[in-house]
């Protein structure tokens, strides 16, 4: 999913003339004289793999072995490693976002890590904690990304900008004639309508006592979950976004609106930072906007991470090469060929980094942001609530008729499909 607060460095071992061996496990010298000619695995974003070739070079010397990288889909790669990872043609080293860990440990897919507490300190909070299930670590983050305000700077300047969604309703109804538009959203999805419904106290899992998502306490239909339903609905009924922004459809529409100059301003992401820029939009990018409660809008935290394949087998020469491709250096180096924010609070600071507009609005975002649950029932949540957003934005259904439909749905799905809850 594009669809994720300081920032942090992972120490280097070169910058005190340790091996890289010290980050991590210890391997005996028959392990590591064993190691010398393997050839690892990296399964890599797609369009994203320029940005670890220094870091994959330098440890292809240091390691004496070879490291092949493949460029997938990143919201796809689990899917690839249940088929591919048994038949031994899977990777050593995988990349995810964060929501699917949980799924990936119970299906014995990614490996635990045995990563050092002070490697572990030097990421943010939100993203280190997005890689632990039951409080062990499978993955280090290697970037973060929330959704952000986009405006086009041609129709509204940065001193117009309302500064709340209520302003931009209020704008929107002076501006939509049917085929320009003010402020669109892809409401009719969890993934962005949360941040509405967050907002005004809506959630997805609530806590247990150890501050783990808790999968019997739902809270997408409770009083503040609906009244942001409530005020998502007045934008469709009103007219203020087109009706082909709802359905799968929507965010080509929605995309293509902003390019074409037909939008003043749109929630989409960093994903979306050189799509843009190549369309000739002079925009710019800022946090979301508050609401009237005073809130800010909220959003889902996306983290994508390495991870060790499950079926690796050089599993703690791979561990190896997760540390080093996720450690300060090299995050920046990352960032420096992708624009995608690193998940190293040091970073947070780094003035290369934070002249970046779309890195800033990330990180002030962030502030507001929420984890995305991981944990293996998520997967119930997402289709029940979709579809009553979508009917909640068509107007075939009430708010709190539709969300308490999707409740139960999620409910029943989890209790069919996952033991124990």
């Amino acid at each position: 999913m594009k669809m994720v607060k300081k920032y942090a460095g992972v120490m280097l071992c070169a910058a005190v003339s340790l091996s890289l061996a010290a980050c991590g496990p210890q391997e005996s010298s028959s392990e590591k004289t064993s190691s010398k000619g393997s050839e690892l695995v990296v399964w890599e974003d797609k369009e994203k793999s320029i940005g670890i070739k220094d870091a994959v070079a330098e440890f292809e010397k240091e390691h004496d072995v070879k490291v092949k990288v493949v460029e997938k889909p990143y919201a796809q790669q689990i899917e690839d490693l249940r088929m591919d990872g048994p038949a031994g043609t899977g990777p050593d080293v995988l990349t995810m976002p964060g929501d699917q860990i949980g799924t990936a440990v119970t299906e014995g897919l990614i490996k635990e890590l045995n990563v050092e507490k002070d490697v572990q300190s030097l990421y943010t909070d939100a993203s280190i904690q997005s890689q632990k299930v039951d409080q062990k670590l499978y993955g280090l983050p290697k970037a973060v990304e929330t959704t952000v305000l986009f405006y086009n700077k041609d129709l509204i300047s940065e001193d117009e900008l309302p500064q709340t969604l209520e302003e931009w309703y209020d704008y929107s109804k002076k501006t939509a004639d049917g085929s320009k538009f003010g402020f669109l959203a892809l409401f009719d999805q969890i993934y962005y309508a949360q941040s509405v419904m967050g907002g005004y106290g809506g959630y997805i899992f609530g806590k247990d006592k150890d501050g783990n998502d808790d999968p019997s306490d739902l809270g997408i239909n409770n009083e503040g979950a609906v009244k942001g339903a409530e005020l998502i609905q007045k934008f469709y009924q009103d007219g203020l976004f087109p009706a082909g922004i709802v359905g799968e459809q929507g965010i080509n529409v929605l995309e293509s609106l902003f390019t074409e100059g037909k939008a003043a301003a749109i929630i989409s992401g960093p994903w979306n930072v050189e799509a843009f820029s190549k369309a000739g939009i002079d925009y710019g990018i800022t946090k979301l906007p508050k609401l009237e409660n005073g809130k800010n809008m909220s959003s889902f935290i996306g983290v994508k991470s390495y991870n060790v394949s499950a079926f690796s087998k050089h599993a703690e020469l791979a561990q190896e090469l997760a540390v080093f491709l996720a450690n300060e250096k090299n995050s920046k180096k990352r960032y420096e060929q992708t624009k995608e924010v690193p998940a190293v609070q040091s970073l947070a600071s780094d003035t290369a980094i934070m002249k970046s507009e779309a890195a800033r609005a990330v990180t002030e975002q962030s502030r507001f942001s929420e984890q995305t649950p991981n944990i293996p029932e998520m997967n119930e949540i997402w289709t029940p609530a979709d579809s009553a957003l979508q009917t909640i934005a068509t107007g075939k259904a009430d708010p709190k008729k539709a969300l308490d439909q999707a409740a139960e749905m999620a409910k029943g799905q989890m209790k069919a499909k996952h033991s124990g809850t």
